[in-house]
């Protein structure tokens, strides 16, 4: 009995030590992240799987280090580079951010009103003002540490494709050898999806998300006793937040290992090969009720719910994050903790991104497809502002004694270069 409680406490202890790194992770499985992954899987089987296994590194390093940016400095990471930079570094990182968020907020609201679709009869634009409407209400009406919790419990929706994974009949000795040897092809199509999936899986939202609610975690625990000074932050602070954040991105990868092997066991091997509507992604999941009468009807509502579970989720992680990197950029007052009244310009840039990213669903553009498509749009976008978040977390006059030691660096300058080549060869082979 005495070691069950014990278990219970460290279990609890745990729960509560997560935070931003989970979140975080859990949010860039998005609907654009699932739409991306299984048509990766569809499309190539499972010729990139190994991109899970090889991500993982540099996804753990590059938000732990925009995290360590956060949790050290008390600010974001548009307010350092609006110290240490010039106005046009500045804006060209806030415009990057603010339109690749809107974009992918647009992308996200259109794949969960599809996704409802399947269950409710109801029209599209319909469906997407509701979502829209409940996820403002939420964001702007709801204070950080209530919404904190939501937003913890609704990454559980994820674990449907690891339940899905074990069910259907896997060739595990191929699937482990995709998983860590590569393979690559000399082609548009390929480069393409491989940048959608580094652009999804390392997303320039997640890296000013994850570093501004580690501010708003100095704020909560009352870290920063003075404004304009830097938080009383220790090395056990810091290892909390690494734990935070490693177990953040292993959920999320292993989360994407998943996806991947479900869409190329299920859709790949039965000749679906390219994910045209919310229904085809929807089929993945059929195996994990195959076995219940309705199993069509089960597999869409298990989709379903997830894909709007996790809209819920990363919706407010986008706007948030454009939001902050605005409001840091004027100096305005930025904070979940705010009410509306003392943060109007704050949460205007959050209603704005929404509702414009709204808008972008009435112009006839594919839900489905443009999950894709946003998720190319943040591999381009994340090469230049990975290099500055590089240069920031090495540099000693802002970080301290918590600067980037060498393998943080080493790992970092690979991801640039890595993210930087996938976008270059997927334009070169657009040109030949």
């Amino acid at each position: 009995m005495k070691l069950s409680t014990e278990i219970a406490v460290r279990i609890k202890g745990f729960w509560r030590v997560l935070g931003p790194g989970l979140v975080t992770g859990a949010a860039d499985d998005d609907p654009s992240g699932i739409a991306t992954y299984s048509q990766t899987g569809a499309q190539f089987g499972y010729g990139q799987l190994w991109t899970a296994l090889y991500m993982l590194p540099l996804m753990t390093a590059v938000q732990e280090a925009c995290a360590r940016i956060g949790l050290v400095t008390g600010k974001g990471i548009t307010t350092i580079v609006k110290e240490c930079y010039s106005k046009t570094v500045l804006y060209a990182v806030v415009g990057l951010v603010v339109v690749a968020n809107t974009i992918n907020i647009g992308a996200d609201l259109g794949a969960m009103a599809a996704a409802a679709q399947l269950l409710v009869p109801a029209p599209f634009i319909v469906l997407t003002l509701i979502f829209t409407t409940i996820i403002l209400l939420l964001e702007v009406f709801t204070n950080y540490k209530v919404y904190s919790k939501i937003l913890k419990w609704l990454a559980l929706t994820l674990l449907a494709y690891p339940i899905t994974l074990f069910i259907v009949h896997q060739p595990w000795p191929t699937i482990l050898r995709a998983t860590v040897v590569p393979h690559f092809e000399l082609t548009f199509a390929f480069f393409f999806i491989i940048t959608g999936v580094l652009g999804t899986t390392i997303s320039p939202y997640m890296f000013f998300w994850e570093s501004s609610q580690e501010v708003e975690e100095d704020k909560e625990k009352n870290l920063i006793v003075k404004a304009n000074e830097k938080p009383n932050v220790s090395w056990i602070s810091v290892r909390r937040m690494r734990l935070d954040n490693t177990f953040g991105m292993i959920f999320s990868e292993f989360a994407t290992w998943s996806i991947i092997v479900v869409g190329a066991t299920v859709l790949h091997s039965s000749g679906v090969t390219d994910i045209k509507t919310a229904a085809d992604a929807a089929r993945a999941l059929e195996p994990l009720v195959h076995s219940f009468p309705h199993a069509g009807f089960l597999s869409k509502l298990i989709f379903s719910v997830g894909i709007m579970g996790l809209g819920t989720l990363a919706i407010p992680v986008l706007s948030g994050s454009a939001a902050y990197s605005v409001a840091e950029a004027f100096n305005w007052k930025a904070s979940l903790n705010l009410k509306f009244g003392k943060a109007k310009g704050f949460y205007a840039i959050i209603i704005t991104a929404t509702l414009v990213g709204l808008l972008l669903n009435f112009i006839g553009v594919d839900p489905v497809k443009a999950l894709v498509y946003a998720a190319v749009l943040n591999g381009v976008a994340a090469v230049p502002l990975l290099f500055l978040i590089l240069k920031i977390a090495s540099n000693e006059k802002i970080m301290g004694e918590f600067k980037s030691g060498s393998l943080s660096k080493t790992i970092l300058w690979v991801t640039f270069i890595a993210m930087g080549a996938a976008a270059i060869a997927m334009f070169y082979t657009i040109l030949h």
